[in-house]
């Protein structure tokens, strides 16, 4: 009986010593208590922390556990421990969602500050993203903008596929497309700037939608696209791709950087070929014949370790011939003569000084100038000219602890020459000196308000008159973050556009019987965002976040076109304005970071007051819905399905178009040196050509319907991706 007694004791002695409670204190990063959620992963067992982010945790065993925390509005975390341990105490700190966010650096604002600390509201395209599309279209970044709400890549042309860039429905002249914060794409140039840009090189896109005149000067009204480009690491990067599609479009580029101590480079180069496909059988082309190719070598120099000066080369230059199959195909005859050819070349030239002053302040000069050539041939017309814009602009910079500033000024050129003066005359000559300055601050870890001001002087002139305008451009943005879940941005500014010729409507038909510029004035605007930010974890394995954005501008003396004689077009300033207004929603699921569901919705409602009967301004859908699905296993493979839905949009007519929806996948396997990749975009081969004839009248005299949709149909397209 002693002995039975004795061995019961030791027992419980034993189980005694083989258990450990551990005090669990979870925290932030600024020490502020999370009530958290703990799992003992491979028991079971599960432990919530009370409102000061403490709980008690029975182990019951000697052993090493896995502890996996997880909090809405914090990263999740794991924790390997071995019992017993030394103490009875554990501290954990948890990361917040925002951590991740401060990480991506925005380059739009000026200020060089993380995302998550920007008053202005700016959406990045991240440089896995960019990656995915460029699989789907090597040659240009229309793919890119094509999924994001509230951006509208427009066809212009039914023959050559020339595109634009709409924002929040407004026509492509009020958005200010910068590569690397240079603007060189506008004017003459804006009909073929989509299809110039390839997405190769870059490494994120940035976007401010809304008024960011302030930041950019004229032409800033809808917003700013700024695509940027890689800079070269210490560790070197070679990358080859080969892509080809079933209706004949072949495309090879490579990208190389590398960077020493005193030297880095960048280059990129890249070939596109398409042969002309008629997807109908109306024997007008669908994808024009085209020939491109681009080279963009850039210099990096490091005199010292505050100071980097870049020197940049882009060259392009392409062929695009679209129209009637039988003449391309060199079978041209009585009955088959129409084409349209476009011939470009481009060359920009930058230079960029960024000298680090100490650990707060910053001065930056910047330096372009570009020169644009096209031609465009249609059966017995022809328009050539060619655009120089130069740019410039020196600015300082500082970052204290609560206050950044930045101070600065520019000026740019802008000169077109008509090389066909004929009856009508097209050379225009425009001139922009401004002053800008911005302040961030800091209220507190919570609000952050920023506020900024332009003052510009414009001189646009031709052969006909002249005007100089003064423009002063007050912007403002504010964000407050509610909790670590909630945030919310507010901005509001003015804008300015000095008038053009060269537009949307105009660029439809290559700027025949179109008359000068005379006696017509800037477009005048003032707008505003408002959004709201959410993000948590719904569970251990599933992130969820959510935007809701809404957004109104106002343009007075819109410039309009009207046709005031037989075939004759001028430009006027429209009495009335043009109001767009409306929301964007956003919704992102993550499901064990392999699973990913995009969830896109854009109510657009803009209107042209000047127009009687509807006033809806033409080619803007009021309804469209994207979703993309995504499944990546990081190193293996990549698949993903996406789906647009586009409601009706009216014609300049009048008429309302019907609504349509398209479907594309994408799937890609990853091997260790490469990946091979294959796309099937709109595979339902939703296409305008099956609600109505886009080509009508006669091979000698085609009259062509506006473009609301796509017209090539189904498109496979796959290759390969080399890394060196």
């Amino acid at each position: 009986m002693r002995l039975f007694i004795l061995l019961l004791l030791s027992g419980f002695s034993y189980i005694t010593r083989a258990q450990q409670t551990l005090h669990v204190q979870i925290k932030s990063e600024d020490k502020s208590p999370v009530p958290a959620s703990i799992v003992i992963k491979g028991t079971g067992n599960g432990y919530t922390a009370d409102s000061m982010g403490h709980l008690i945790i029975p182990f019951p065993a000697y052993g090493e556990y896995i502890l996996l925390i997880t909090a809405a509005a914090y990263e999740e975390k794991q924790i390997k421990l071995t019992i017993p341990c030394s103490s009875d105490t554990l501290e954990i700190e948890l990361e917040s969602i925002e951590h991740e966010m401060e990480q991506i650096i925005v380059q739009s604002t000026r200020t060089s500050r993380a995302i998550a600390n920007v008053p202005t509201r700016v959406e990045t395209i991240s440089l896995e993203e960019i990656d995915e599309k460029t699989n789907m279209r090597p040659s240009n970044v229309a793919m890119i903008l094509h999924e994001s709400t509230g951006i509208q890549v427009q066809q212009t042309s039914a023959t050559s596929g020339n595109a634009s860039i709409r924002i929040q429905g407004l026509d492509s002249r009020y958005t200010q497309l910068l590569k690397d914060g240079f603007p060189n794409f506008g004017n003459f140039s804006s009909g073929l700037s989509v299809l110039e840009i390839p997405p190769l090189d870059l490494k994120k896109v940035e976007i401010i939608k809304g008024p960011a005149s302030p930041l950019y000067g004229g032409g800033a009204i809808a917003g700013v696209v700024n695509f940027i480009s890689k800079t070269p690491r210490t560790m070197p990067e070679y990358s080859l791709i080969l892509n080809q599609s079933n209706i004949g479009q072949s495309n090879i580029g490579g990208f190389a950087s590398a960077r020493g101590k005193k030297l880095g480079y960048t280059l990129l180069a890249l070939y596109n070929r398409s042969n002309a496909f008629d997807v109908d059988k109306d024997e007008f082309t669908e994808v024009p014949k085209s020939n491109e190719f681009i080279i963009n070598p850039r210099l990096f120099i490091y005199p010292n370790e505050k100071t980097t000066i870049t020197i940049s080369n882009s060259f392009t230059t392409g062929e695009r011939t679209g129209g009637d199959i039988q003449v391309i195909k060199g079978k041209g005859d009585a009955s088959h003569q129409y084409f349209e050819k476009n011939k470009s070349i481009r060359n920009s030239s930058s230079f960029e000084l960024d000298k680090k002053l100490d650990d707060k302040n910053r001065f930056i000069a910047r330096q372009s100038f570009s020169v644009f050539y096209r031609t465009i041939n249609i059966p017995s017309y022809t328009f050539a000219g060619v655009n120089y814009n130069s740019f410039s602009d020196v600015s300082w910079v500082s970052n204290g602890n609560k206050h950044a500033f930045v101070l600065g000024a520019n000026f740019i050129y802008d000169q077109f020459n008509d090389k066909n003066k004929g009856n009508s005359n097209k050379d225009n000559t425009s001139s922009t000196g401004g002053l800008y300055g911005q302040h961030t601050w800091d209220a507190t870890d919570k609000v952050k308000l920023e506020s900024g001001l332009r003052v510009d002087i414009a001189n646009y002139r031709n052969t006909l008159y002249s005007n100089t305008e003064v423009f002063v451009l007050p912007r403002v943005s504010l964000l407050v973050k509610f909790s670590p879940q909630w945030s919310s941005r507010v901005g509001a500014g003015m804008g300015y556009k000095t008038p053009t010729l060269f537009t949307e409507e105009t660029e439809t038909m290559q700027y025949q019987n179109l008359s000068q510029l005379s006696k017509v004035s800037s477009e005048k605007s003032y707008g505003g965002t408002a959004d709201v930010n959410f993000r948590t974890n719904i569970s251990e394995d599933l992130v969820f976040s959510f935007n809701h954005m809404f957004f109104y501008t106002w343009i007075s003396t819109p410039l309009v076109l009207e046709k005031f004689m037989t075939d004759q077009y001028r430009f006027i300033n429209a009495s009335s304005p043009v109001q767009s207004g409306g929301f964007e929603t956003n919704a992102k699921f993550i499901f064990k970071e392999n699973f990913k569901l995009f969830l896109g919705y854009t109510f657009t409602d803009t209107r042209a007051k000047y127009l009687t009967g509807e006033q809806f301004l033409p080619l803007v859908p009021r309804d469209k819905l994207n979703t993309a699905m995504i499944y990546e296993r990081e190193g293996s493979i990549k698949l993903g399905l996406e789906g647009y839905f586009t409601g009706r949009q009216y014609l300049h007519d009048g008429t309302k178009t019907p609504s349509f929806a398209e479907y594309g996948f994408m799937a890609e396997k990853i091997f260790k040196k490469f990946s091979l990749f294959v796309n099937l975009e709109n595979f339902t081969d939703t296409r305008q050509s099956r609600y109505k004839n886009v080509v009508n009248g006669s091979h000698l005299d085609p009259v062509f319907d506006e473009i609301w949709t796509h017209t090539e149909g189904f498109v496979i397209n796959g290759g390969v991706k080399i890394k060196f």
